[in-house]
């Protein structure tokens, strides 16, 4: 039987745009955008989980986080069901801050293209945010 996944991910925002990794789901058809972060391991924090994944997926450390909400998510990805739990922060980075808007990173460990994406571009429906819910969260965020 397929299990629940925790995670924690975090948006990075810089002059009106988030870092977020690049993602397909050929299934769809569907080009995306996906909060960066991961799984969170038993006896972890989620918070601390968020730290990990930083530095385990781009070698940067996160100097501040804040919860902005946690969204429960059943989905399909590659034509697979999925069901997660998703702890979605706003993080800062000044590591992050220091890389051009017109950067492309990788994830360190499996080499997924992560770029900064216009904020209007994802809250006006152009590009596609996951987890679900990650774009109201960013959305309310920007209000501030």
């Amino acid at each position: 039987m397929p299990a629940i996944r925790n995670i924690a991910v975090g948006l990075p925002i810089k002059d009106g745009h988030v870092l977020a990794l690049s993602g397909t789901d050929r299934a769809r058809d569907l080009e995306f955008l996906r909060a960066i972060g991961g799984g969170i391991e038993f006896g972890e924090l989620a918070v601390d989980a968020l730290r990990r994944e930083f530095v385990e997926e781009l070698g940067v450390e996160l100097e501040a986080v804040e919860l902005l909400g946690i969204r429960e998510n059943i989905f399909t990805y590659e034509g697979e069901p999925g069901h997660e739990i998703a702890h979605i922060y706003a993080v800062n980075s000044l590591a992050l801050d220091a890389v051009a808007l017109d950067a492309e990173l990788h994830v360190l460990d499996e080499g997924s293209p992560v770029r900064w994406v216009r904020i209007s571009d994802i809250i006006d429906g152009r590009q596609v945010l996951f987890p679900d819910g990650a774009t109201e969260l960013l959305l309310e965020l920007t209000r501030r």
